[in-house]
């Protein structure tokens, strides 16, 4: 069986410890693996603050191996992940330096680019016709639906702008990779034929995510032994309505057993912190982002984990990838979600779902966790389970290696050139 080499595009990656770069790096190693040849183009690591990680340098390029993968850091605009303006010019830039750099990588079977942001989804395009080579476009988010979910565009001829630019993505790509089976939905609405989109959902890498004693370093180093610990491990942005945790905060100051941890940074931080002092909420603890290496521990040290969204129509498409990792550890989940990733949780029968933004029954949630001897426990083991059976990363690369190796055939890929 041939083997391929796979270009993959895409914004984000470690050690940068975001959701897209996880994904990208975890299924791209298991391809090397499998003897495929994986280069990576992307970015000098910055996410969220615009700063370059120590060791790296915003070059014009710059070449690394992360576990047999080949990475070109190309230069973009840095920019913090907040601010229309100036992360617009950062996704632009890396666009173009993709672009131009391709062709340093040779003998590319596939392109892959992922999606948002939006420019690298495009990017994909572009390299695609210049290596001659088949474009597979991946789907982690609806763009420009999110962000105008979330009000941050809405002068309308942008809007039709982008709206139109994402359907020629969807039209020209050979394939289409979607996270959700609501994103297939709603491209298949654009005209796309539905055997053209493969859904690849997220899930966990259960080589790292192993259940772990909740009584670990991590709580001693915060004081929290002996306390009921819910933990947000995440973006903190404008989607994910972490407002709520406060104001369930503010109901459980007299119950000194509960603590919030917030754990990660975005572009609400600031104002969160802020909010955070100027209510006094002593049983809210916020950290910074933390190294991906401390993930485990910091969620095994939780009694249970939360997964928040703004009430919208469009976060009832989502499925964040963070209720895989939690599962795999065995911790329940309160999940202030609505649609596919609520259908997930009750089918798994791991956790407790509520309505979003509703902090009355984020606390009732809770109490009932706290009261019930055996729930959590019984909500954890559940969760482990399920994704053993339907979301272990090892099975979905594999599935993934399947529709690259299908598409990147001369056969195949012959027909696709001009698409």
């Amino acid at each position: 069986m041939s083997k391929l080499h796979i270009l993959f595009l895409t914004h984000y990656f470690p050690p940068e410890v975001n959701a897209p770069a996880s994904r990208t790096h975890e299924n791209a190693k298991r391809w090397v693996r499998a003897g495929h040849r994986v280069t990576v183009i992307t970015c000098a690591p910055n996410h969220p603050k615009g700063i370059v990680y120590p060791g790296y340098r915003n070059a014009l390029r710059q070449w690394e191996e992360i576990d047999g993968i080949r990475v070109l850091r190309v230069k973009t605009f840095l920019s913090p992940n907040k601010g229309f303006g100036g992360r617009t010019l950062n996704y632009i830039s890396y666009m173009i330096s993709a672009i131009t750099f391709c062709p340093l990588v040779k003998d590319v079977d596939v392109v892959v680019s992922t999606s948002p942001q939006f420019f690298c989804g495009m990017a994909g395009y572009f390299v695609s016709r210049l290596k001659r080579k088949p474009w597979v476009l991946e789907i982690r988010d609806l763009w420009p639906e999110s962000i105008i979910a979330v009000g941050a565009i809405s002068n309308r001829k942008v809007i039709g702008l982008l709206e139109g630019l994402e359907t020629f993505m969807y039209r020209k790509a050979a394939r289409i990779v979607s996270v959700t089976n609501s994103f297939k939905a709603h491209i298949v609405k654009r005209g796309i034929p539905s055997e053209r989109i493969s859904v690849i959902t997220n899930g966990a890498d259960l080589e790292r995510y192993v259940p772990l004693p909740k009584e670990n370093r991590f709580r001693e180093e915060l004081g929290l032994n002996g306390k009921f610990v819910a933990s947000y491990v995440g973006t903190h942005g404008m989607a994910h309505a972490l407002d709520t945790v406060f104001r369930a905060a503010e109901k459980l100051k007299d119950s000194p057993q509960f603590v919030f941890l917030l754990v990660g940074d975005g572009a609400e931080r600031d104002a969160l912190v802020k909010t955070k002092e100027s209510l006094g909420l002593k049983n809210v603890i916020m950290l910074p982002q933390q190294e991906k290496s401390r993930m485990p521990e910091i969620i095994a040290a939780s009694d249970v984990n939360l997964v928040l969204l703004k009430k919208a129509d469009l976060f009832k498409t989502v499925i964040p990838s963070k209720i895989f990792e939690a599962m795999a550890m065995e911790r329940p989940l309160i999940l202030g979600v609505e649609g596919e990733s609520k259908a997930i949780i009750e089918d798994a029968d791991c956790g407790i779902c509520i309505e979003p933004e509703n902090d009355d029954e984020l606390v009732g949630a809770l109490r009932k966790l706290h009261d019930e001897d055996g729930l959590g426990m019984r909500l954890g083991k559940n969760g482990r389970k399920c994704v053993e059976k339907r979301y272990n990363r090892d099975f979905l690369a594999a599935e993934y290696l399947t529709l690259l190796r299908d598409v990147g055939t001369p056969v195949h890929a012959k027909g696709m050139i001009g698409h």
